[in-house]
């Protein structure tokens, strides 16, 4: 056997609702560890740094507010690859990864809105303007939000399944919008400061402690997103128990 084909036999077996949940045991308490010691050392890097020259001690809302937004992408884009995978390959775990995925990205979106109009006060002057990049973030929110009621709404999983991954691949525009608006439109956003062809534009005294907290929340995002499946499977499993109770007790009846 190729090693390609046990990749895609390795990757079927979590399909498997059984497997999945083994294995995210053993991850979970491994991903929330490495979290915890990249936060604490985040923390420290983040309150040892000096305060900007122009921005004061304000700058380090940064730490926060900088991988919340990241976050507030990859959070859509991890739904968009599980719409895919419910739609294209049929992934029976595929629409669990969406839905636990849609209130962590709601989560860190509104992180990102709220620490943006606290950096962007003493900033710009005001705490919310309605540029192309904070509208196309607020935009998401709201995305999230109707993707989650909408899972809620629907009593039929399959019917809400098929209907959330279609949304959600339409939806998918808005994230380039996000990433290159400040390259598109004229707005208070500043250029990309860290992932640029020519190397980060952030002095390394800040740069270290926002790579740090980027990997911190991103593995906090991690590890609630593979709680979140387990979480989800567990209550499907008990809502099917339910059901078939509700209709052994109608025949018994």
């Amino acid at each position: 056997m190729t090693e390609n084909s046990l990749a895609i036999a390795k990757f079927s077996d979590l399909a498997n609702p059984t497997r999945f949940l083994a294995l995210a045991a053993r991850l979970i308490p491994w991903m929330a560890g490495i979290t915890a010691l990249c936060f604490i050392v985040g923390l420290y890097l983040s309150f040892t740094t000096e305060g900007d020259y122009q921005q004061g001690e304000t700058v380090r809302i940064m730490y926060i507010h900088v991988p919340a937004a990241w976050l507030s992408m990859m959070g859509y884009t991890i739904m968009s690859l599980s719409a895919i995978g419910t739609l294209v390959w049929r992934h029976p775990l595929a629409d669990v990864s969406a839905r636990a995925a849609a209130p962590l990205g709601a989560a860190f979106t509104l992180i990102a809105l709220v620490t943006g109009s606290l950096w962007g006060k003493p900033m710009w002057g005001t705490w919310w303007v309605w540029d192309a990049r904070l509208t196309s973030v607020f935009i998401l929110f709201l995305m999230y939000l109707g993707l989650i009621a909408l899972n809620r709404a629907m009593e039929d999983p399959g019917k809400a399944a098929r209907l959330s991954a279609v949304l959600i691949l339409v939806g998918f525009v808005n994230i380039p919008i996000i990433k290159f608006s400040v390259d598109w439109w004229n707005t208070l956003h500043q250029s990309a400061s860290v992932l640029r062809l020519d190397g980060p534009a952030i002095d390394p005294e800040f740069l270290r402690p926002l790579l740090v907290m980027a990997l911190a929340f991103t593995m906090l995002f991690l590890t609630l997103h593979v709680m979140a499946i387990r979480n989800e499977i567990w209550r499907r499993r008990i809502a099917a128990q339910r059901r078939l109770a509700a209709r052994l007790a109608s025949r018994e009846g």
